[in-house]
């Protein structure tokens, strides 16, 4: 990792996270899944350990952190083998409420981070529509001013957090140019706004995923997030954030399977031996594991290069490709060596195989990264 220095104090916090997922999630996670979602009460508990606004103002409670310090969040968290539990706080830390510390006027981050870094205020972010996903200037949900309100008409589908969320940060139309588009705060209960449906997924079982209808929904003019008509940027800026901790996340779940599968192979008998005398056994984990330090250092350098004020863009796309198509790799590389077992429901390299299949189309699908770094040669 060139030019990248963790701390004593950043291994420190990685064991915290460590600890905290342990005692929190693992016992618990099977029960979230069933219930297609992550209780309220873990959320504050984490606020209460300040790991919701690390990289927040320290005057609404935050902690001032670096990129660092965040990516070994991001990376610690996703240990855990329940990725509906991780992604939930992800979107919360990493994608929704950004826009609110990079956009928010004074007043809106007085209202609304305090309870946002303390877990008491649930975000979620609504971009994505039924014709419109990576392609965000492709949006048709639509915000008309009328006297001192916007009125939002439209719907948003995929939307993490959408069914449990306090506070929604909205994409929406505002010009007929390709991006004229805004951000909007709604929050949960404004008139007009409904959760159409909750959306049954194939993996990440413990998030909940929705479908929102804004149908005539008013709003205060107060509530324009950043500028009328700089929403496309505010989303293609907040996307490097995200597509980072993606990354994070897919490394950490590459990981956790290695971990995983090493153990498995040392003890299933087969043929007379274990797995792990299998020479070929051996040395597909150890070429699965050579990748992900590979990746592991690429994602700690495009953390590194955000704390220096550089351009990212590139680098992270080619980030998220390269993640979002490894983990499926690993995990899935891993499941074949815990046969059977590997694919029975409530095991946990069961549950990274499934989960790790969205992370090569959610947050930028892995042919649309490329073409973003593409274009920049």
């Amino acid at each position: 990792m060139d030019n990248v220095h963790l701390t004593p104090e950043h291994e420190h916090f990685r064991e915290q996270i460590a600890r905290f997922v342990a005692r929190e999630v693992e016992p618990h996670g099977e029960a979230w899944e069933a219930a297609g979602m992550v209780p309220r009460e873990v959320l504050r508990k984490m606020g209460d350990a300040g790991f919701l606004g690390l990289m927040y103002e320290g005057a609404y409670g935050g902690a001032e952190a670096d990129a660092l310090t965040n990516l070994v969040f991001a990376e610690a968290l996703s240990q855990s083998s329940f990725a509906g539990f991780v992604i939930t706080v992800l979107v919360h830390t990493d994608m929704a409420s950004p826009h609110l510390h990079h956009a928010g006027t004074p007043a809106q981050k007085a209202k609304y981070l305090p309870g946002v870094i303390a877990g008491r205020t649930i975000t979620a972010v609504a971009i994505t529509e039924p014709g419109a996903g990576s392609d965000v200037a492709g949006l048709r949900t639509r915000a008309r001013r009328d006297g001192s309100e916007w009125v939002l008409d439209g719907s948003k589908l995929f939307i993490t957090n959408g069914v449990h969320a306090d506070l929604y940060f909205v994409a929406a139309r505002t010009g007929e140019a390709r991006h004229a588009i805004s951000m909007f705060i709604v929050e949960k209960g404004t008139p007009g706004f409904t959760v159409g449906r909750a959306l049954d997924k194939a993996g990440w079982r413990s998030s909940d995923t929705a479908e929102l209808v804004f149908e005539g929904c008013r709003i205060p003019a107060e509530h324009l997030l950043g500028e009328e008509g700089r929403g496309f940027h505010s989303v293609m800026k907040n996307f490097q954030t995200e597509r980072i901790a993606l990354g994070a996340m897919a490394v950490g779940h590459c990981q956790r399977a290695l971990e995983l599968t090493r153990e498995y192979v040392r003890d299933r008998q087969a043929f007379g031996a274990t797995l792990w005398d299998k020479q070929a056994v051996r040395q597909r984990l150890a070429m699965l594991d050579a990748k992900t330090r590979a990746a592991r250092a690429y994602l700690y350098h495009c953390a590194w290069l955000v704390t220096q004020g550089r351009d990212v863009v590139q680098d992270v796309s080619l980030l998220k490709a390269l993640t979002g198509e490894l983990v499926n790799e690993v995990v899935q590389g891993c499941q074949q060596f815990h046969g059977g077992m590997g694919y029975m429901r409530g095991t946990p390299i069961e549950r990274l195989w499934r989960d790790a299949r969205v992370l090569a189309i959610g947050g930028g699908a892995t042919e649309v990264m490329l073409e973003e770094a593409a274009k920049r040669y």
